[in-house]
């Protein structure tokens, strides 16, 4: 199963303080410890909400707001991408992270969606076009 490991923001991450090298080092000894067990997929740090932009949908209309955005708790400040055996093996894994914030910090596991998910909606035809996408961007599903 694919999951997506999210950092939530706080305080520091929002204020763009950059992480210390001494946890840069630590972060980098854990993902090559995911790398080398054919877990980490992707994974990636996020710039402060100020540097982002959110698009409301409310039907045809869009509209464009400008960061920051909300509590720092709420917002994402960072992702990995893992292939696992189980949720298990993901909170296994988490347990072993290093505290990415020098403070308090949650991180969450969520899982992807699997083409099963999705039952009848995802046609043969669908399930073609995602497999085609898919190669074109050089992953497999």
């Amino acid at each position: 199963m694919k999951v997506m490991v999210i950092v939530k923001g706080s305080a520091e991450s929002e204020a763009g303080v950059m992480p210390s090298e001494e946890l840069l080092t630590a972060m980098g000894r854990f993902n090559e410890e995911l790398v080398q067990a054919g877990i980490m997929l992707a994974g990636e740090g996020l710039h402060p909400s100020a540097r982002g932009v959110r698009v409301a949908f409310s039907g045809a209309q869009r509209q464009v707001s400008q960061g920051p955005f909300g509590r720092p708790q709420d917002l994402v400040a960072g992702f990995w991408l893992w292939q696992v055996e189980s949720m298990e093996q993901a909170i296994d894994w988490l347990k072993r992270c290093p505290n990415p914030s020098s403070g308090d910090c949650e991180i969450e596991i969520r899982p992807l969606f699997d083409a099963a998910d999705f039952g009848d909606s995802l046609t043969p035809e669908l399930q073609e076009q995602e497999a085609r996408l898919r190669a074109q961007m050089g992953q497999s599903s």
